[in-house]
């Protein structure tokens, strides 16, 4: 008889346990899901008034540009640059990708409508390099000042101010 009181003894403590187990499951969940929420509220609302105060301060002070005068965009060229250079030993195959750093969408759309003729100043310059000074960084930043000054005297002609910024090569492969 005592096995049989012992036995129904830790039978009926056994559900208390499970119950308070889940009862403290249940509340840490509970915890966790109002202290999440309440993060998201306090970081939600301070980050949406940060460009609502940007540009209250910008329609308060005329002096700072706004709009797309001051932005820079970057507009492709469709193909890379292919062309051969004659080497002291051989001819070397040379690849340029361009793009070209213009401000605003004036410019953008300016530098976009007159691609051929920037294509065509390009190869042009690129093609009158030389071997020996395209092996160095010095002549890779030379060539790309040159490259900037035929796009800039190229569409001067045509549109009458200085549309790009700068010449970006974003690849460069001499074989």
């Amino acid at each position: 008889m005592a096995k049989d009181e012992s036995l129904e003894l830790a039978s009926s403590e056994a559900p208390k346990s499970k119950k308070k187990l889940f009862l403290f499951i249940g509340i840490g969940a509970v915890v966790a899901l109002l202290v999440i929420i309440g993060v998201w509220l306090f970081m939600g609302s301070s980050s949406e008034d940060v460009p609502a105060n940007t540009e209250q301060s910008q329609a308060d002070n005329p002096t700072v540009q706004t709009g797309d005068a001051v932005m820079a965009a970057y507009v492709p060229m469709p193909r890379p640059f292919l062309f051969n250079l004659p080497g002291p030993d051989r001819t070397r195959l040379v690849e340029i990708k361009v793009q070209l750093m213009v401000r605003g969408a004036d410019d953008d759309l300016l530098t976009q409508k007159h691609i051929p003729l920037i294509e065509d100043a390009l190869l042009t310059t690129f093609s009158g390099a030389d071997v020996q000074k395209l092996s160095t960084q010095a002549g890779k930043d030379e060539l790309r000042q040159l490259a900037l000054l035929s796009v800039q005297n190229t569409l001067q002609s045509v549109t009458g101010r200085k549309v790009v910024e700068k010449v970006l090569f974003t690849g460069f492969v001499m074989q």
